[in-house]
């Protein structure tokens, strides 16, 4: 368990090392090469599409390949995605460029499952402790993209001008080398196959499954802590600079933001195991209602910081939390479709809320758009609470209080 788990946080951060040097210049290759400025982002859009089209699929192939050979396929589309981005560049295709983000974006729904996948490995460990263990094992493999928030930016730069002239072609090349880096990390992974009854049976209709307390909780508070911390990041750069402040700050606060994102991983796991994901979920909602505060006591850097800090660090708690629970409310079975659905949900949210972030900071401004974050929350922990109370349903483990 502790192999697998290790493997599949080297993944994690490999993963995201790739991501950041994708979503730090696909806008500006696309800007290089589109046929109008406008388009610039196109490439960008089409990675949002990929995952999202690609997150269901990925995880029934998962159902019937198990989790090796599914991640495995996920990680050869790293590499397509790479070396057609590099080829892109050379030709000055922007269409190739486009499709180059879809594939990469088809490589990032598989990734998603990092976290499902150690959920499994931990199950395996036997039945006593489970909840316990998954949750560490969630948290651990989420702790992936601390390392990857201090390598990431520095290979992005390193790359930029590798092969020059092609501005930069060596970036899409080094997502290309981290794809093969995933692949042979991924073929050390030792995780049985489903049995046949497993991929054959279908379980609960989908429906009845997600109106068990659990499972509805799960997913509402990851879409919830994912869309409000995705609204308020991407905004921040433009609430900054409109402040007036330096591109040096906004950096750095972007990067305390990124390690109250990671950093709590180390811990967060076992708090669930301790005190029970209902009441992580709700401490992660606490410190979100917290940013709020801040950003509302002030524009200075500081403020800026500190929010985004506490952002960071309640979307951890929520997100481990949420993942968590989830795994504890469907059959073996039933998880294709339950993780397929959760993920859809989440990430379609994630890329309209990236989509509306800009416009809103612009219309309503940065205070007004932290303030419009806390009804979310507030109905999170309204559900949470209610589940609590009712109990969970029919959940594979107990659900409320730690081990």
């Amino acid at each position: 368990m502790r192999r697998n788990v290790t493997l599949l946080g080297v993944c994690q951060a490999l993963f995201y090392m790739a991501n950041t040097i994708a979503i730090s210049t696909s806008p500006l290759v696309g800007l290089q090469y589109a046929p109008s400025p406008a388009l610039a982002t196109l490439p960008l859009g089409a990675q949002f599409l990929g995952t999202m089209l690609t997150t269901v699929p990925a995880s029934y192939l998962m159902k019937w390949l198990g989790r090796r050979g599914g991640l495995l396929i996920g990680a050869a589309f790293a590499v397509l995605a790479g070396l057609l981005g590099a080829e892109a560049i050379w030709r000055g295709s922007f269409l190739l460029f486009v499709l180059g983000g879809f594939l990469y974006g088809m490589f990032s729904a598989f990734a998603q499952y990092y976290r499902f996948a150690a959920a499994d490995a931990a199950d395996a460990g036997g039945a006593e402790g489970a909840a316990a263990r998954r949750a560490r094992a969630i948290a651990w493999v989420m702790a992936g993209g601390l390392v990857a928030a201090v390598i990431g930016p520095e290979l992005a730069k390193a790359t930029r001008e590798l092969l020059p002239p092609y501005l930069f072609a060596g970036s899409y090349l080094a997502i290309a080398v981290l794809g093969v880096a995933s692949l042979a990390t991924l073929a050390f992974l030792r995780m049985p196959r489903p049995s046949l009854a497993e991929r054959r049976r279908g379980g609960r209709p989908l429906g009845e499954i997600l109106r068990t307390p659990g499972a509805a909780t799960a997913v509402f508070s990851a879409v919830v802590a994912y869309v409000t911390m995705n609204l308020l990041m991407t905004a921040t750069p433009l609430a900054m600079a409109g402040c007036g402040h330096s591109f040096a700050d906004t950096a750095r606060v972007i990067q305390w933001h990124v390690v109250g994102m990671f950093a709590p991983s180390f811990v967060s796991g076992h708090l669930v195991a301790r005190f029970g994901a209902p009441r992580v979920i709700l401490a992660g909602v606490l410190f979100m209602t917290l940013t709020v505060a801040i950003a509302e006591s002030g524009l200075e850097v500081a403020h800026f910081a500190t929010a985004l800090l506490l952002l960071g660090l309640g979307w951890n708690l929520m997100f481990v939390g949420g993942t968590s629970l989830l795994t504890s409310c469907h059959r073996p079975e039933e998880k294709a479709k339950v993780q397929g659905f959760n993920d859809l949900v989440l990430f379609t949210s994630v890329t309209l809320s990236a989509s509306a972030s800009g416009a809103l900071e612009s219309v309503l401004g940065w205070q007004l758009m932290n303030l419009l974050a806390l009804p979310g929350l507030f109905l999170v922990a309204a559900v949470t609470l209610a589940a609590m109370r009712r109990g969970p349903g029919e959940p594979a483990v107990e659900f409320g209080a730690g081990r």
